[in-house]
């Protein structure tokens, strides 16, 4: 049954993106991406959660607030990573989750990268000169310029606070189921969009933002099904597994990006970006297991 949940997880994050990256290329907003998916997916747990006690732990409320702040947070970011960049750059760069956890982990909890743990960046390193089309022979395994891309930086920044979102959410499942936990995650989304919309007067959009949903009902419905799928599965692995093992299966996903990148949207160098995924995806599995 976890590696249902898993592979369905897997399968379902490079949809939400593939949509998110079609949604964002026909004029919808980055906040407003998010916030049609999440009123979409509150629509959806309504009627369950009107049939169920509130949960009445205030860790519960706390822990699954926060997660739903980092997460506005965190996919806005990602809507406008994918918009700028190629899905099969931006995909893997999400390997680098763990490598950013590494250096908190070291300052607040005094855990000291093992032998493993330096491989698995090394690989993940490795792997992401690998991404970039090189211009020249010298630039052949340039570190560096994969992150000269406006879209990657984003997509850089949006994973601390996509990791901290899943402590949080591990938090709060001591306090209530995992359908619980994921259908609050959805509606305390709403708010926090709502907030951030006023603060960046995004509601003047608003009749042209509706105008755009409908012409493009099907990738919208597409991302409230996917996302939906997506956050569900990562509240039931993490009930399950450690946030660091969890981490490191959804990994994988950056493989499929790199395909869909190809196969859909026409973005270039297939076999070089797949090696790339493959070996960072096993340098981020390295880091999570040795740790």
């Amino acid at each position: 049954m976890l590696w249902l949940v898993v592979a369905t997880r897997v399968l379902a994050n490079p949809c939400s993106n593939a949509m998110q990256k079609v949604l964002a290329g026909r004029g919808l907003g980055p906040l407003w991406v998010i916030g049609f998916t999440h009123l979409g997916l509150g629509l959806a747990v309504l009627p369950w959660l009107l049939t169920r006690p509130l949960p009445t732990a205030p860790d519960f409320w706390w822990n699954v607030s926060l997660s739903a702040v980092l997460a506005t947070v965190a996919n806005t970011l990602i809507v406008v990573a994918v918009h700028k960049a190629d899905l099969s750059l931006v995909g893997p760069v999400n390997s680098f989750k763990p490598v950013v956890s590494l250096l908190p982990g070291w300052l607040l909890l005094g855990e000291r990268p093992t032998i493993e743990g330096v491989l698995g960046i090394a690989l993940v390193i490795a792997g992401s000169c690998l991404l970039n089309s090189p211009q020249s022979k010298a630039e052949r395994w340039s570190f560096s310029r994969l992150f000269r891309d406006h879209g990657v930086q984003i997509r850089l920044a949006a994973l601390v606070p996509s990791a901290v979102e899943a402590v949080f959410l591990k938090r709060a499942l001591p306090h209530g189921d995992a359908f619980a936990v994921f259908a609050w995650w959805v509606v305390l989304c709403l708010p926090a969009v709502g907030v951030a919309l006023l603060l960046t007067r995004g509601f003047r959009q608003i009749g042209g933002q509706l105008a755009v949903l409908r012409a493009a009902w099907l990738p919208a419905t597409g991302l409230i099904l996917a996302t939906g799928l997506m956050q569900s599965c990562t509240v039931v692995t993490l009930a399950w597994l450690q946030v660091g093992y969890s981490l490191a299966l959804f990994q994988t996903s950056s493989v499929i990006l790199v395909v869909i990148g190809w196969g859909w949207f026409g973005e270039r160098d297939f076999a070089r970006r797949l090696a790339g995924s493959l070996v960072m995806a096993a340098g981020a599995a390295v880091i999570v297991t040795t740790r």
